[in-house]
C-alpha cells in the first residue's frame, strides 16, 4: 500500500509540472513592461471630410475682342500667349466702301460750298438794290433763306463726311482690358462681320475653377478649404471665393483663390479636394501606427502596465501629419509611439 501511494504521488507531481509551465508563458502581443516612447490618450476631435474634384486653371473673366465693322482684317499683331494693355491696338480692319462713302460726301460737301458762295453773292446784289429803294423786303428775305439753306447743306454734307470717317476709325481692334492674349483664331487677310469675335483676352485675376457634384451643394460655401498638389507636385491650399447659383449637367462650379497659380496654362485641369463639413473621429499623428506585412498596428498601454500590440483600420486625415483610427481602440486608451510607417 506504501509503495502504491508513491507512485499516485509522483504521477501527480510529474502532471503539475508541465501545467506550470503552460501556465507561466505570456499571451501573443503582449509584454511585461511597457516600452520607453511617447505616450498618447485618444480622444475624439473633429475630422475634416474631403471630396476630390476636377479642377481647372481659369480667370475670374474673359474679354472678347470684337469686331465692329465689316472689311478686311489686315493686320493682327498679337498671338495666344502675349500679354496686352487695355486700349492697345491689336489688329485693324478695313472697309474700302468707305473710302468711296467718304470721297461721294466730300463732293457733296464741295458742291454746297459752291451753292454758299452763289448764294452769298446774289444775297449781296439784292441788299444793293433793296438799300437803293428797287426791290421790296420780301425779296431780301428770299435771299438770306437762300444763303442759309446754301450753308446747312454744307454742314450736312461734312457731318455725312465725318460720320464716315468715324465709323472707318471703328475698323481698329483695341483690346478691352489688361491680361493674357487666350486666342487669336482669326487671321490676317480674312473677310470679318460685325460680332466676330477676333481675339479672346483674359480679365482679372487668375483662380481655379472647380466643378463639383452638385449633391454636395449644401456643404460647400465661400471660404471652404481647398487642396490641391498640381503645382509642382508640391501642396497647396486656398479658399472657395464664389459659390454660382446655377448647376450644369449635374456641375455645381466654385471659384477658388489659391496662391502661387500660374496663368501661363489657363485651362490646364488637375486633380484637387474640397472640404466638405467635419465629423468626430480618433486622430493621432502618424508616428503612433507602425505596418507589418500590410497590417497597421498601434501600441496600447493597459491598466497593468503592460503594452499590447493591437490591429486597426486606418484612413487618411485632412490634417497634414496624421491619420484617423477607424476601429480597434476606442477613446480614453492611451497609445505609445512605435517605429515611423
Amino acid at each position: 500500500m506504501r509503495s502504491g501511494g508513491t507512485i499516485l504521488t509522483g504521477l501527480a507531481l510529474a502532471l503539475a509540472l508541465p501545467l506550470a509551465g503552460c501556465g507561466g508563458e505570456e499571451a501573443p502581443g503582449k509584454s511585461a513592461a511597457a516600452p520607453a516612447g511617447e505616450r498618447l490618450v485618444l480622444q475624439p476631435s473633429q475630422a475634416v471630410q474631403w471630396q476630390d474634384v476636377s479642377a481647372e486653371i481659369a480667370t475670374l473673366k474673359e474679354a472678347q475682342v470684337l469686331a465692329r465693322i465689316p472689311g478686311i482684317l489686315t493686320a493682327i499683331s498679337v498671338r495666344e500667349g502675349d500679354m496686352v494693355r487695355q486700349g492697345q491696338v491689336i489688329g485693324r480692319i478695313v472697309d474700302s466702301q468707305l473710302g468711296y462713302q467718304a470721297g461721294a460726301y466730300g463732293a457733296q460737301a464741295a458742291a454746297a460750298q459752291a451753292q454758299v458762295a452763289q448764294a452769298e453773292a446774289d444775297f449781296k446784289r439784292v441788299k444793293y438794290l433793296y438799300d437803293k429803294g428797287v426791290y421790296a423786303k420780301a425779296r431780301l428775305d428770299q435771299a438770306q433763306a437762300g444763303v442759309d439753306t446754301a450753308r446747312a447743306q454744307v454742314r450736312a454734307a461734312q457731318a455725312q463726311q465725318s460720320a464716315v470717317g468715324a465709323v472707318a476709325g471703328q475698323g481698329a481692334v483695341i483690346a478691352p482690358s489688361s491680361g493674357r492674349v487666350l486666342r487669336a483664331d482669326v487671321p490676317a487677310g480674312a473677310p470679318v462681320a460685325p460680332g466676330v469675335v477676333v481675339a479672346v483676352i483674359t480679365s482679372g485675376p487668375t483662380i481655379l475653377r472647380l466643378s463639383v457634384p452638385e449633391s454636395l451643394a449644401p456643404q460647400i460655401h465661400p471660404g471652404s478649404r481647398v487642396s490641391t498638389s498640381g503645382f509642382g507636385g508640391t501642396a497647396v491650399e486656398g479658399r472657395a471665393v464664389k459659390v454660382y447659383p446655377s448647376v450644369v449637367a449635374g456641375q455645381l462650379t466654385v471659384d477658388v483663390d489659391m496662391p502661387g497659380i500660374d496663368n501661363s496654362l489657363i485651362g490646364r485641369r488637375m486633380a484637387a479636394r474640397i472640404e466638405t463639413g467635419a465629423r468626430s473621429g480618433l486622430l493621432v499623428p502618424v508616428r503612433f501606427v507602425t505596418n507589418r506585412y500590410g497590417i497597421d498596428y498601434v501600441t496600447v498601454l493597459a491598466r497593468d502596465g503592460s503594452a499590447t500590440q493591437v490591429p486597426v483600420q486606418v484612413a487618411p486625415a485632412g490634417e497634414p501629419g496624421k491619420i484617423e483610427l477607424l476601429s480597434g481602440v476606442a477613446a480614453g486608451d492611451t497609445l505609445i509611439a512605435g517605429q515611423p510607417r
